[in-house]
Parts: C-alpha cells; sequence; structure tokens
C-alpha cells in the first residue's frame, strides 16, 4: 500500500513538473510577444520611462532613501490608471488581437484556393494600373480584426475586387479618392475611410500621410495595407507597423499569398 501511494505522489510531482515547465515557457512567450509589441510602437520610449522609474523606486527602498521613496511611491500609487489611459490604443490592439477568433475558421472553413488566387490576381492588377498611372491609392485587407471604426468612417459598398472600380475609387476627382478602400470576405467592403496615423518618429521623411496611415493601420491592427504613392507610382505593403516598398505585381502577389490565409476568401466569384 506504502509503495502504491510512493507512485502515485511520484506520478503527481511529475505532472507539477509539466505543469511548471508549461508555466514558464506560457509566460516567457507573453513577456516576448508584449516586449515586441511595445518597442515596435510609439509606447516604447514610455515603456522604458516606466522601467527607469520601477527601478529608482527599487533601490530608494533598498537605500532606505526615505524622501524619494515617498515621493516615487506616491505617483506610483496613481501611476496604474495613468498607465491604462496612455497606453490604451495599444491596450486595445492587443485585446482585439487576443479576442479575434480567425484562427479557429482556418481549421473549420473550407479552403477555397482557387477564389484566393482569382481575388488576389485581380487586387494586384488593379494595384499595378494605379501605379502605372500614378494614381495614388490605399488599399486595407482585413484579417482576423475587423476594422469597425474605419468602416464607419466611410462608405459601404460590398462590391467585387476589379481594377476598374478601383480606378474609379482613386480617380483624383472622386470624392472618396483621399480615403482608403477595406478589403472584407475578399470584396470590397467599404471605401473613402479614414485611417490612424502613424505618429513614429524614425518614418521617412518623404512619406506622406497616404503611406504614414498606412503603417498606423497596421500599428492598430493585423491588417495587411497596400499604398502606391502618386508622386513614384511605388507600390508598397505596410504589416505590424513595418514598410515594405518596391512591390511589383509579380512579387505582391507572392508577398498576398504567403499573408493572407484561404479562410479570408470565403465568398464566391460573381
Amino acid at each position: 500500500m506504502q509503495k502504491a501511494w510512493e507512485a502515485i505522489v511520484a506520478q503527481i510531482s511529475s505532472w507539477h513538473v509539466i505543469i511548471d515547465i508549461i508555466d514558464i515557457l506560457l509566460v516567457a512567450i507573453i513577456i516576448y510577444f508584449l516586449t515586441k509589441f511595445i518597442i515596435s510602437r510609439r509606447a516604447g520610449k514610455l515603456a522604458l520611462g516606466v522601467l527607469i522609474f520601477m527601478v529608482f523606486l527599487l533601490l530608494s527602498e533598498v537605500l532606505e532613501m526615505k524622501a524619494l521613496h515617498f515621493i516615487l511611491a506616491a505617483l506610483a500609487s496613481v501611476g496604474i490608471v495613468a498607465l491604462i489611459i496612455i497606453f490604451q490604443p495599444e491596450i486595445r490592439t492587443i485585446l482585439e488581437k487576443f479576442g479575434a477568433v480567425s484562427f479557429i475558421k482556418n481549421f473549420t472553413e473550407t479552403k477555397n484556393s482557387k477564389t484566393k488566387n482569382a481575388i488576389i490576381s485581380s487586387l494586384c492588377e488593379g494595384v499595378e494600373q494605379l501605379a502605372n498611372s500614378y494614381t495614388g491609392a490605399l488599399i486595407v485587407i482585413e484579417r482576423s480584426v475587423q476594422l469597425a471604426d474605419e468602416v464607419k468612417s466611410g462608405t459601404i459598398i460590398n462590391a467585387d475586387v476589379s481594377p476598374t472600380l478601383m480606378r474609379s475609387i482613386f480617380f483624383n476627382k472622386s470624392p472618396m479618392h483621399d480615403g482608403a478602400i477595406i478589403v472584407r470576405g475578399g470584396r470590397i467592403y467599404a471605401a473613402g475611410c479614414f485611417l490612424p496615423i502613424s505618429t513614429q518618429e524614425n518614418i521617412v521623411k518623404e512619406l506622406g500621410s497616404r503611406h504614414r496611415s498606412a503603417i498606423g493601420m497596421s500599428e492598430n491592427s493585423d491588417a495587411v495595407v497596400v499604398v502606391v504613392s502618386e508622386e513614384t507610382g511605388t507600390i508598397s505593403v505596410a504589416i505590424d507597423g513595418q514598410l515594405k516598398r518596391n512591390y511589383d505585381r509579380m512579387n505582391l502577389e507572392e508577398e498576398l499569398n504567403k499573408l493572407l490565409p484561404d479562410s479570408l476568401f470565403n465568398g464566391k466569384l460573381k
């Protein structure tokens, strides 16, 4: 009986070790992605300031610097509320990404590569025509995070992706040409939409508001944003706060095919 009990205890202990390892790994992964997320955004400097503040708070306690510790502790007591207010955009973006359910759909929806390829090909053909005519354009392709606020700022279209429609929307006399189009479910869902502008300080000076909007949208969601420069006709792609430039139609198609899962294109071509 005692040996059986010892075996059970040993089994439980081994399970505890496995759970502890998983626990540590999960915490490490969360810290890694949170750190990467914050550093890639304007909140990075604020986060560094908070870290320095915490170091001084700890040192003041260890070295028994009572006056300094009193002041820092008083500031820390209201600091949590202040941090929530300051980091509100970043917190919202994190929660939206964690709350997205498209990763479940990736396993449950029937993949339709033919539809995906046809839509991406049509989209890239339109982008190529806009670039050749030096027509500025901003195209946001939703992934797991739906852009409800941005859609509300524009006009609902809900039409098939076509080069003709894209040229009409971004024609410089069109009332919606300054805004962005949002592609949802493989269709041009809305046009004339306003996007958040990035406040990164290291953006190349020659980039205008259209490119800054593309970067800003990719910072605040997991969307893939294609932007065409009206000055140079250069095609760029913004994702996760980073802008890659100098695409042509072929490598743009390759990039979009890699970035966009088949499950996003669940509509039928008409």
